[in-house]
């Protein structure tokens, strides 16, 4: 059932609010939304999985008995699969029907990440990560020291990578056994992104940045002051942009950080952040959120805002953006659709969760939006 939508079907200019939905929502967005090859529009909200039409009337709503922190992924026969903090995870239908559901021992925040074989990953409270088939069944559990609410990521040879707030970045094989674990000085809380060639982009609570190899060395660290758990995307060029706080910081492959270049958001009280994970376009526009209730759409080259959205309440979920262009975003009890440019950068990683039907895996070339 539509609760309530505000339909602006006619806006041209970027930054136009094309419509706006209400959901059930009662806190600001933590998902990011995931879009079908339908089109049809999956985001989580503070009660539900709830199935949006292009135009932002809702289809269905798929109910859980606890708040939904999980971003969905899609699999490839249309399945979206989900966690809950009523320590479930969930496969429900392109119809909203419940396939099966797994129980853990805690609140799962983490976001899938899907594997080419389908097999499911994802982390819990519980401290543990999981592998399930696209039945439900359990594979392998591995155990970490911590919580873990980091989203996995998969390379190009099927290793799964995650953080734990143990404060060790992990690499895992496909059947479960640790390759490999970087130790940083913080708790993990954001999620990794990687590169055409293999490198991966984490952040920790300990304020740095890290690029590792896919063996696990240290190629460098970036001291950021960063303790937020805003996530890396690339550009075409292989640029490395994050929120740090209360700033979008742009860092070169090496370890450089561009100089003279961002976009940041503040008060006398530092109290306004960027949770927000940009996402990057084929005209070189980075997108983001912020605090202060702004949708930007950033000129990477320019280093000036081409557009802005502005919407009621804090942008703490990261924005998805649609091959027309439409950036979709949540922002307290309501979903947003607004007018952008160009689609997804055709990089390895131009958005959290890597593509639009999330499946957290790298991108290999012209695979965008597939």
């Amino acid at each position: 059932m539509l609760l309530a939508s505000s339909l602006h079907l006619f806006g041209e200019e970027p930054g136009t609010i094309l419509w706006s939905t209400a959901l059930d929502n009662i806190s600001p967005f933590d998902s990011c939304a995931a879009i079908a090859s339908d089109g049809t529009i999956y985001v989580t909200t503070t009660a539900h999985l709830d199935a949006l039409e292009p135009n932002g009337h809702r289809k269905w709503a798929f109910a859980t008995t606890s708040d939904n922190k999980s971003s969905p992924a899609i699999g490839d026969d249309g399945t979206i699969y989900f966690g809950s903090r009523d320590r479930k995870f969930y496969a429900v239908t392109p119809q909203g029907r419940q396939k099966w559901s797994f129980q853990t021992g805690a609140w799962v925040d983490s976001s899938p990440a899907i594997g080419a074989d389908g097999t499911l990953y994802f982390g819990s409270w519980d401290n543990k990560f999981y592998a399930l088939n696209p039945a439900g069944v359990k594979l392998w559990e591995f155990q970490t020291g911590g919580p873990i609410d980091s989203s996995p990521a998969i390379g190009l040879d099927g290793t799964i990578y995650f953080g734990s707030h143990d404060g060790k970045f992990y690499a895992l094989e496909p059947n479960g056994s640790r390759k490999w674990a970087f130790e940083t000085g913080g708790p993990i809380i954001s999620s990794p992104a990687i590169a055409a060639d293999g490198t991966l982009y984490i952040t920790s609570v300990d304020g740095n940045f890290y690029a590792l190899t896919p063996q696990g060395a240290k190629k460098w660290q970036l001291h950021t002051g960063g303790i937020h758990a805003s996530s890396p995307a690339l550009d075409e060029k292989g640029v490395i942009y994050l929120g740090v706080n209360n700033f979008i910081a742009a860092v070169n492959p090496d370890g450089t950080l561009w100089p003279k270049w961002g976009f940041g958001v503040d008060d006398e009280q530092h109290t306004l952040h960027i949770d927000s994970s940009p996402a990057i376009t084929t005209d070189g526009l980075m997108i983001f959120g912020t605090d202060y209730g702004n949708l930007m759409g950033f000129g990477i080259t320019r280093n000036w805002p081409a557009w802005s959205a502005r919407i009621y309440g804090a942008i703490k979920a990261s924005p998805t953006i649609a091959q027309d262009g439409t950036t979709y975003v949540g922002s307290m009890m309501k979903f947003h659709a607004i007018r952008g440019t160009k689609a997804l950068a055709q990089s390895s990683w131009p958005k959290f969760r890597g593509d639009l039907r999330q499946t957290g895996r790298v991108a290999q070339p012209n695979s965008q939006g597939k």
